[in-house]
């Protein structure tokens, strides 16, 4: 058991090689689209799809590499994606319509320390997604509860990490662990990345207030009129680099300058084309030479999930078709406990073009 913590914990400890990305988008009928990047290049996880019926019972691993700390039984169930074992959901929805993602959060945060006399009601900081959306149906019903539990890693050496909580009906949280206390942020951009704290990107977004759509205007400078070599220039400036302040300064401008989509399904695929520019180009993260694995990408897999109709859609590093898992057409009260790879064959598919000779 503790060889297998290990593995998943060595997925949240370096800081170049992780650099997740999440935004959230809104349709005029309604939906919210709660989507993000999982980006990780030192080597490829083993990324799996899990189902989780209601009245699974699931129990939180320990920091002594034992699965004996809080048990805990699904009220809901939910379908989620994440990587090594079925324990560890990244990003997942409940059939209330409830979203819970972990994204890294390197050298912030501090959780509380592990108390053996305590581990009746300890949860490892892998399995928080699973609690909750195994318990809640909303944000203020996490958040009545969130002090009733003790929130650990299950390894002293790996990262902390942070957690974006989305509801149907549009409201967005980051829930960071301050001190060992939770604080929640509203997340009113729709926006998240890694480190630092939310508070400081939001500050942060205030160095771009010169940025806009469109195309910027000639300007006079003495003798000569400067004017743009082609469109777009409004943006410039804007950072390009996979730093986590650059992303979320990217995905805000992206995300929320963007057009908004009739329905959920327009915006699903809007929101693919957004999380495109942040896909991480395998080698970036390393000095030349120094890449320590070949991978078609460090992004490994894009998620994107109608939190309104309850469908999720997801494309991997291997295979950039777009699949879905459709939640309505799942029956949590005798859908049995599964999982499985994200893809059945790691190869992009690649359709030929019949071309017509005569």
């Amino acid at each position: 058991m503790k060889k297998f913590i290990y593995i998943f914990c060595v997925f949240i400890i370096s800081a170049p090689a992780i650099a997740c990305t999440g935004v959230t988008l809104h349709s005029t009928d309604g939906a919210t689209i709660s989507a993000r990047t999982i980006d990780w290049a030192r080597a490829a996880t083993d990324n799996i799809y899990i189902v989780v019926p209601r009245g699974h019972v699931s129990r939180s691993l320990l920091p002594d590499g034992t699965q004996n700390g809080m048990t805990f039984v699904a009220k809901y169930g939910f379908v989620g994606l994440g990587a090594q074992r079925p324990e560890f959901v990244i990003d997942g929805t409940n059939e209330t319509g409830l979203n819970a993602a972990l994204f890294y959060f390197p050298d912030y945060g501090e959780y509380q320390k592990y108390d053996e006399a305590m581990r009746d009601i300890t949860l490892s900081d892998v399995q928080v997604v699973s609690w909750i959306l195994a318990n809640f149906a909303s944000i203020d019903e996490l958040r009545a509860n969130i002090n009733n539990i003790r929130i650990v890693s299950t390894e002293p050496d790996a990262s902390t990490v942070h957690w974006r909580i989305t509801e149907p009906g549009g409201r967005v949280v980051v829930m960071e662990i301050i001190n060992g206390e939770p604080v929640f942020h509203e997340d009113e951009i729709g926006v998240i990345t890694n480190s630092p704290g939310f508070d400081w990107h939001n500050t942060n977004l205030n160095n771009y207030v010169n940025l806009r759509t469109g195309t910027a205007d000639p300007l006079k400078l003495g003798a000569i009129t400067l004017k743009s070599f082609s469109g777009g220039t409004g943006l410039l400036g804007l950072p390009g680099d996979f730093s986590s302040p650059s992303r979320f300064v990217r995905a805000a401008f992206f995300s929320n300058m963007t057009i908004q989509q009739p329905d959920g399904p327009n915006t699903i695929t809007q929101a693919f084309h957004i999380l495109n520019n942040f896909d991480v180009p395998f080698g970036t993260a390393f000095a030349p030479g120094r890449e320590p694995v070949k991978m078609p990408s460090a992004t490994q897999w894009t998620i994107a999930t109608d939190l309104q109709n309850k469908v999720i859609y997801y494309h991997t590093m291997y295979n950039r078709t777009i699949r879905k898992i459709d939640m309505n057409a799942i029956n949590f009260e005798t859908v049995p406990f599964q999982f499985a790879p994200l893809d059945d064959v790691k190869r992009e598919t690649i359709i030929p073009v019949q071309i017509n000779n005569e």
